[in-house]
């Protein structure tokens, strides 16, 4: 009896081993399919240029294995792709998107800031003259006179016309054409009667032609029935 129990437990126990090992295998053939998987879905990323969610896919994959040497080759291809994008978007003026770019180019690959210097040479540039544009801008808009009855932070601003008043009326159109010529405005006259635009017309024009004779006065007419005379003055924005 006692040798049936011994030859049982020996059969039992092979039984389990063989078990072990039969497992071991399926277990490993998973984690090499799921990674297989993980790393094709990261180089159709990165052939898609989304690089946000490649760079978190190899993320992950590197917390798995980091010493796997495969990875370092993404890595630097992601941060090739940040670099490329960094110079597309710059050169269509995009400058802050384009240092956002360069800042992950850089995170991959610190070790090799040589491949990064031209682009951020090239975006300290574009600042600089960013900054040299908004400082010129700056410099015209300080140069204008004070507005008379625009605001020239507005769109457009819109003036009632004092028309049953002709003294009142002068004064008003003497306020308007400067700033017609000193913010170099759009002007829309808007009438409730037709016969209204010429001669408020022929109004502005001269005032404006005797501040500056070469102003290129740009009128337009609208026919409002619901309102009053009125004007609209729309100031160019500085270049």
């Amino acid at each position: 009896m006692k040798l049936f129990n011994s030859r049982y437990l020996l059969l039992a126990a092979v039984c389990l081993l063989l078990g072990a090992c039969q497992s071991t295998p399926s277990v490993d053939n998973e984690v090499d399919q799921t990674r297989a998987t993980a790393i094709a879905q990261l180089e159709q990323n990165l052939a898609s240029s989304e690089l946000a969610t490649a760079e978190d896919e190899l993320a992950a994959l590197q917390a798995q294995t980091p010493d796997d040497p495969q990875l370092v080759q993404y890595q630097r291809q992601l941060a090739e792709a940040y670099l490329q994008r960094s110079q597309i978007v710059l050169q269509k003026g995009d400058v802050n998107a384009a240092a956002t770019a360069l800042s992950r180019a850089r995170a991959l690959m610190p070790k090799a800031p040589a491949l990064t210097g031209g682009v951020n040479s090239a975006i300290a540039q574009a600042r600089k003259a960013e900054l040299e544009k908004a400082e010129e801008a700056l410099k015209a808009a300080e140069a204008r006179p004070a507005a008379k009855v625009i605001d020239p932070t507005a769109e457009h601003t819109t003036v009632a016309l004092n028309i049953t008043d002709s003294a009142k009326l002068r004064h008003q159109l003497d306020l308007i054409a400067q700033d017609i010529v000193n913010y170099q405005c759009t002007v829309i006259l808007q009438v409730p009667r037709t016969a209204d635009y010429p001669w408020l017309a022929t109004l502005v024009s001269k005032r404006v032609k005797k501040l500056d004779p070469g102003f290129d006065l740009k009128l337009e007419r609208q026919l409002i029935r619901r309102v009053p005379a009125q004007i609209v003055l729309i100031p160019s924005k500085p270049e």
